[in-house]
């Protein structure tokens, strides 16, 4: 889930933005710019941003989903292997 870390008025991430860019770079923080006290935007790391876009990528792959969707009903169910099932070690 996307939590925001911090809000910032747009008027001090104008004045303020390499810094809040040095902030965030690299990290999972995601950063809320409001304008009149309401968030407007978010400000996301590369790595944040990317993240999102694969989790997007995922949930919109209907084979995809619908492994994952097996997968958890069989979690649920009890029905697990063991490494030595899986990989035959």
């Amino acid at each position: 889930m996307l939590i925001i870390q911090d809000y910032i008025p747009v008027t001090k991430a104008k004045s303020s933005f390499l810094e809040i860019i040095r902030k965030i770079e690299g990290s999972e923080d995601a950063i809320a710019i409001t304008k009149n006290g309401v968030p407007e935007a978010v400000l996301l790391s590369m790595k944040k941003f990317e993240g999102l876009l694969e989790t997007l990528e995922i949930l919109s792959d209907e084979k995809a989903m619908k492994s994952i969707r097996k997968s958890i009903k069989e979690a649920q169910q009890g029905k697990w292997l063991d490494h030595n099932e899986v990989f035959g070690e």
